[in-house]
């Protein structure tokens, strides 16, 4: 038996009830009965969950309903009101739309007040306040009111079910969003351990106080009472070089606390057209509230980069963009990372606001040893006449660079099924990523 969908035919059932209730008594002036609570057959459910968590009351509940019962059954709303208009006829007061593709009605505001308030002005308000940006239901992203053109009555906006909760409610699950122009970010994941990540005793240690914040914030804000003194949120910025480590420490900490870490190319989104970065930025920023990812800001220099005067309208708008980035940064309540080659790249009135300022800088020799003699799988035979420390203290590269070396060099054994790896064929790799780099030995 599928618990989650017996709970919504279950919800379903009851939702009817009530609609039919209402408008029984609205349209044919008869009294409204009692209907009964819902009970539900499973608390794992998507709905049981949802409920026991923001645990709505029933005119929250019946709203939620209206916004879900089209993914459900499409044509929910024509079929109930046939039943109690068999011979047709209009009914302005229920309101509903109909959807550009979706070919049932949509609720509306004006639904939700028609079958909680009927024509009682004061219940009118309260649907309405439900339905307001102060409510947690807008606060937690979670339904809201479709904008409506100006000069018509706000509550003929559609009842907006965030696709993400439409998703958990019917599902169980909700889907990692995908990289696209609304949400300009990929889901960073990695098979990798901190024990394959080879840092300098300084970072590690900044890496570590970056750890605890994300393990403990919640119990130093709200059950230590820390919240009204410390701001909620956590800024961080990695810097140094490529390929030191920057993007794989941040998926590592996402991955060691549950979190998940998105990587965001400001470079890619930052737009030549003026006020299109923060279009970009702001779905990024709405599917991320209340839902603890870490967000990883790559290339951040492309916008925080240092300014010169303002000499256009191109530079106003860049600086408008920045500050957009900037408050939405400061106002995110969970971990954000941005990164970025060379600090001396960055402002230094943006740096101030980072409570950690962690460099990644070229591993030395030891640290190239350590990253060196665990880099090739066991499989492949490594020739007596290699000795790694003297590879590390001959070659600077950094960590990705040597898992280039690495690649290319596995690659070849396999290819010529020799499996085994001589000088001269590492030396090779080593002259051929140096050219890559755009290094002289």
């Amino acid at each position: 038996m599928n618990l989650n969908a017996a709970n919504l035919q279950l919800a379903c059932d009851w939702f009817h009830d009530v609609v039919a209730d209402h408008l029984k008594g609205q349209l044919r002036q008869d009294e409204e009965g009692q209907i009964g609570s819902l009970n539900l057959w499973s608390e794992e459910s998507g709905l049981a969950k949802f409920i026991a968590i923001h645990q709505p009351d029933y005119e929250e509940f019946v709203v939620l309903m209206l916004a879900l019962i089209p993914n459900l059954k499409p044509g929910f709303f024509h079929k109930i009101i046939a039943e109690h208009l068999p011979e047709g006829g209009d009914f302005p007061e229920f309101g509903g739309v109909q959807g550009a593709s979706h070919r049932g009605l949509l609720a509306t505001g004006e639904t939700a007040q028609c079958i909680l308030a009927g024509e009682d002005i004061k219940k009118r308000i309260a649907v309405q306040r439900m339905l307001s940006s102060g409510h947690w239901f807008s606060k937690k992203r979670i339904l809201w009111l479709e904008p409506v053109r100006e000069g018509e009555p706000p509550m003929s906006g559609r009842l907006i079910l965030d696709p993400e909760i439409a998703e958990r409610l019917t599902t169980g699950t909700v889907s990692k969003p995908r990289f696209s122009i609304d949400f300009p970010a990929e889901h960073l994941e990695t098979e990798m351990e901190w024990d394959d990540l080879v840092l300098q005793p300084s970072t590690l240690r900044q890496i570590r106080e970056i750890e605890n914040w994300i393990k403990h914030s919640d119990t130093l804000l709200r059950e230590w009472g820390m919240k009204k003194r410390i701001k909620p949120g956590y800024r961080a910025l990695f810097h140094g070089p490529p390929g030191t480590g920057k993007t794989l420490t941040a998926t590592l900490l996402g991955k060691y606390t549950g979190k998940d870490v998105y990587r965001i190319d400001l470079s890619q989104v930052v737009s030549k057209y003026i006020g299109e970065t923060e279009k970009n930025l702001s779905g990024l920023f709405h599917k991320a509230e209340n839902k603890e990812w870490i967000l990883f800001f790559d290339e951040a220099d492309a916008l925080f980069g240092k300014r010169t005067d303002i000499r256009d309208a191109h530079d106003k708008y860049a600086n408008q963009e920045t500050a957009y980035l900037l408050q939405r940064i400061e106002g995110y309540d969970g971990l954000v990372i941005l990164a970025t080659n060379q600090r001396g790249n960055m402002d230094d009135a943006f740096t101030r606001r980072f409570q950690a300022i962690v460099h990644f800088p070229m591993p030395r020799p030891e640290e190239r040893y350590h990253i060196w003699s665990k880099a090739f799988p066991p499989q492949i035979e490594i020739g007596k006449e290699i000795d790694w420390r003297q590879i590390a203290a001959r070659f600077e590269l950094a960590g990705a660079g040597i898992m280039n070396v690495t690649h290319h060099c596995a690659l070849e054994a396999l290819a010529d099924q020799s499996r085994s790896l001589d000088i001269k064929r590492l030396e090779a790799a080593i002259m051929r990523e140096y050219s890559k780099e755009g290094k002289v030995v």
